[in-house]
């Protein structure tokens, strides 16, 4: 099968771009008080780099060791398994395809080259925007929203998986003991963010 082009992007170069929640993401203290502080902190992790990679059929053990060259990541073979380091992230979104992310603006680029003829890259970068929500609350106020298992059987650190809020279409990656990375499209940010702070202010929440 004749490799179909990837898709590279410029990188996003943060203090030249403008993130689709300026003016909606405001540091501070909201939503109910307690002595305990807030019960989850909301954040922006903006800037990154973001890449869905597709393996051709057959292809799927070199895909994931392409990815592993790009981010630093091991990936393992269940559906939905993934990982993370401070490096990078990944995590299978469906048969033979992985949503890829990290700090470094060349993370894409170098996934392409690494990929060679065994599948395809598609720049996600300036398409995704990415929220991390942490806190011992974080599994509750992602209830009110998502009707999936956020629990330690269920999704486990590092694995992932694709769910919806009515339109709004979320990939969500476990990437700490109460920390979860959700990706949504851009153009449904600040939508999705204001979904998110309303939905956190009954155990109240701090924004950085």
């Amino acid at each position: 099968m004749a490799k179909l082009p990837s898709f590279i992007a410029d990188p996003v170069i943060a203090d030249h771009a403008d993130s689709p929640l300026a003016g909606h993401h405001a540091p501070g203290e909201y939503g109910a008080t307690s002595v305990d502080g807030p019960g989850v902190v909301l954040s922006e992790r903006f800037g990154i780099s973001t890449a869905e990679a597709v393996a051709w059929r057959g292809a799927e053990a070199k895909m994931r060791a392409a990815i592993k060259k790009a981010s630093g990541v091991t990936l393992e073979t269940a559906p939905g398994s993934g990982a993370c380091t401070k490096e990078g992230a990944a995590f299978n979104i469906a048969p033979g395809r992985w949503l890829v992310s990290g700090d470094k603006p060349d993370l894409v680029a170098t996934l392409g080259e690494a990929v060679g003829q065994h599948g395809s890259v598609t720049d996600l970068s300036h398409g995704r925007t990415v929220i991390r929500i942490d806190g011992e609350k974080s599994r509750r106020v992602l209830a009110k929203l998502f009707a999936v298992n956020l629990a330690d059987d269920g999704l486990a650190k590092g694995d992932g998986l694709a769910t919806a809020h009515h339109d709004i279409h979320a990939q969500i990656q476990r990437v700490d003991l109460n920390a979860f990375d959700l990706y949504v499209f851009r153009s449904f940010a600040q939508s999705f963010w204001h979904l998110l702070c309303r939905s956190a202010e009954e155990v109240g929440y701090r924004v950085d």
